[in-house]
C-alpha cells in the first residue's frame, strides 16, 4: 500500500493556512495542501520534513509536526498521513512544484469546486480547531 503525506502549516498567529495551487493532476487548478509520497523504507515524519522542505523551502527548524490523523483508501490501496504544525516565526516560503500562499481560515474549504479532496480539507481543518489548544501548548514558542 502507497503511502502519502498532507501538511497544514499555519502561520505564528494561526490565522493562516499554507495553501498550494496544483498546478498537475490529479487535483490540477484546485487548491490543495502541501505533501507528497512517503517512499519505501522512510518514516512518515521524515518524509513529512522532507517533503516541506522540498515543496515550501520550511525547515525542520522552522516548524514541530504532529501527526493530527490517517485516511486510508482501501479500493485505491493507498493511504494519506495528517501532519500539522506551526511556523515559530514568519518564513519566506518558495518552491516550484505548485502556486504557494497563505489563506485566511475564513474560506469554505468543503468548496469542492475550489479545493482538493473532496472536502477533506474543510475536515482536517474543523479537526485542528478543536484540538489546536492542545497540541500547541507544548511548543517552546506558544508559551
Amino acid at each position: 500500500m502507497q503511502g502519502y503525506n498532507v501538511l497544514m502549516v499555519y502561520n505564528k498567529d494561526m490565522d493562516k493556512l499554507l495553501m498550494c495551487e496544483r498546478l498537475k493532476n490529479p487535483y490540477k487548478g484546485l487548491r490543495n495542501l502541501v505533501g507528497g509520497k512517503i517512499e519505501n523504507g522512510e518514516m512518515g515524519i521524515e518524509a513529512a520534513y522532507r517533503e516541506l522542505r522540498e515543496e515550501t523551502n520550511i525547515s525542520k527548524e522552522d516548524i514541530k509536526l504532529h501527526h493530527l490523523m490517517d485516511f486510508k483508501y482501501n479500493f485505491h490501496d493507498y493511504y494519506v498521513e495528517v501532519y500539522v504544525g506551526r511556523l515559530k516565526q514568519d518564513v519566506s516560503v518558495s518552491g516550484d512544484e505548485n502556486i504557494l500562499y497563505w489563506s485566511d481560515l475564513n474560506n469554505n474549504f468543503f468548496d469542492m469546486s475550489l479545493y482538493a479532496g473532496e472536502g477533506n480539507i474543510g475536515h482536517m481543518i474543523e479537526q485542528v480547531n478543536y484540538v489546536k489548544d492542545r497540541l500547541f501548548s507544548n511548543d517552546e514558542f506558544s508559551r
